[in-house]
């Protein structure tokens, strides 16, 4: 197994190590400054979903006093059960006010401790005002007082648990005022059942404060997972943003490199035609015969040099062009046989130089077709001479010119030549992108003809397919669209009327 040491990848890892750094040292520093020891984000929102739990509950709770009364008003005197119920309104009333005012100053003025210890000391208030059920005059047996002091503490005890389980401090300090004097008042009453009923009061608070516990764990581990996924949105959308920020700048490099390519490629064909013009007048003794023949084959060869250094920068011309969007297609009604067959005789003496035979398949019958004359001959001749190039002496070379399926028009160019792996057409395909091949034999070309051919058929609103097999050849195909195709239109026969001058005989007569 290889380990990647690249320095950007060793980057990477010290880029996700910081990043996991930094992220512990912020946990620990919020768990330093809370109030509960979680993080110190939290605080803010187990506040607010105690005290929005609470106003939820701003007139259940009431209802509740006042049902509790009346249940009771046959034991108590209506005077005490309303003067407890007074009691308890003050005390909810209390718990009221303090949420609303913790809801109304918002997260700038929140101050954890602080907001904590107002929650529980309205708290224990409001503990101690439901404690007072205990001192109630009673008038009924005492098996029965026990019962109803212990039945009335359990669904104070649970109603208020439930309702602040956010902070777990303020359901303990709401809870123990009234299970001390409530349980107190059972055990000083005496008998088995007191003593039963006081043990059953504690383990019931016990419980209710480990159930509000567990509650608020569970909300914090809702918190947790909201603020992982809120990590990761921020991540997402900050790595979007770094994407297309890299896009645009490749875009716009993309840009200057087009705009370079097309100045440069203005700035050196005008010398470079000068060069090709003087050494073909020198290789060809226009001017009179050059006595050293060395001197003649340097002409020769400056102008081969030349020829080729102006037909790459054409092609880097037309290639810049295409990627800044500035090729524009001169469209004319073309044909497409008759082009092939220029390219055809163009290169036919090339191929024949190497001993290749070029097989030419044209449908004659195609009809006209819409497009650019020069780009589609550029196509011809970049396929046929990416064909030449790389195909064998004695190889065999089939251009084809047909119509393909749903009438559309093709250009096919197959070889018998050692063909291309699957694994490097992409490379062959991209911009100056050579194969494994070319690189061997160190042909000339930079690796346009390719990209250019698919950048023009893409332009014509067409599709360039290769296919090859190592040992096989290589065959590519150029499709026109069926759009592109014109129709034969029928002759239109015009009817024409012969001027009448005279009236038959029989109109005469009559």
């Amino acid at each position: 197994m290889s380990i990647d040491s690249s320095p950007e990848a060793k980057k990477a890892v010290r880029s996700d190590r910081g990043k996991s750094h930094q992220r512990a040292v912020s946990d620990a520093r919020q768990r330093l400054t809370s109030s509960s020891g979680t993080m110190a984000s939290y605080d803010y929102e187990l506040l607010r979903d105690y005290a929005g739990t609470r106003l939820s509950g701003k007139y259940a709770m009431p209802i509740l006093v006042i049902a509790i009364a009346l249940l009771t008003s046959v034991w108590v005197p209506l005077i005490y059960l309303a003067t407890w119920a007074a009691i308890v309104m003050v005390g909810h009333t209390a718990v009221m006010v303090s949420c609303k005012q913790f809801l109304k100053a918002g997260q700038s003025r929140f101050n954890a401790r602080r907001q904590t210890t107002t929650f529980v000391i309205v708290e224990i208030v409001y503990g101690v005002s439901w404690a007072t059920i205990a001192f109630l005059p009673i008038t009924a047996a005492a098996q029965e007082v026990a019962v109803i002091q212990w039945a009335i503490l359990l669904v104070g005890v649970a109603a208020n648990a439930i309702s602040s389980r956010a902070v777990p401090s303020a359901t303990l300090a709401n809870s123990v005022p009234g299970i001390l004097t409530v349980g107190g008042m059972l055990v000083l009453s005496g008998s088995m059942l007191n003593y039963a009923l006081a043990v059953l009061a504690v383990g019931a608070g016990v419980f209710f404060n480990f159930l509000a516990r567990t509650l608020h764990k569970s909300a914090i581990k809702s918190l947790e997972h909201r603020a992982e996924k809120d990590m990761l949105i921020f991540e997402l959308e900050e790595a979007k943003s770094m994407s297309d920020e890299a896009r645009r700048e490749a875009e716009q490099a993309n840009i200057a490199k087009s705009r370079f390519l097309a100045t440069m490629s203005h700035e050196l064909r005008t010398p470079l035609n000068a060069i090709i013009g003087f050494s073909e007048v020198m290789s060809s003794e226009v001017l009179g015969p050059i006595e050293n023949p060395n001197y003649k084959e340097y002409a020769a060869d400056i102008h081969a040099s030349g020829q080729h250094l102006l037909n790459l920068i054409n092609e880097l011309l037309d290639l810049s062009r295409i990627e800044a969007g500035k090729y524009e297609l001169n469209e004319e009604a073309i044909s497409l046989v008759n082009i092939a067959e220029d390219c055809r005789r163009m290169l036919e003496i090339r191929a024949r130089s190497k001993g290749i035979e070029l097989v030419a398949e044209f449908d004659e019958k195609l009809p006209k077709l819409w497009g650019d004359e020069r780009a589609i001959r550029q196509v011809c001749l970049n396929l046929l001479s990416n064909a030449i190039k790389f195909t064998p002496q004695s190889g065999r070379i089939i251009f084809k010119v047909a119509a393909g399926d749903n009438n559309c028009q093709m250009i096919s160019v197959r070889d018998n030549g050692p063909g291309i792996p699957e694994s490097e057409i992409a490379t062959v395909l991209s911009s100056f992108g050579q194969g494994s091949l070319a690189q061997k034999t160190a042909e000339q070309g930079a690796g346009l003809g390719l990209p250019i051919v698919q950048k023009i058929m893409d332009l014509h609103g067409g599709r360039f397919d290769l296919f090859s097999k190592l040992r096989f050849g290589t065959e590519v195909i150029a499709t026109f669209p069926r759009s592109r195709v014109m129709e034969a239109m029928a002759p239109v026969r015009a009817e024409r009327r012969k001027l009448q001058i005279y009236k038959s005989g029989t109109e005469q007569q009559a």
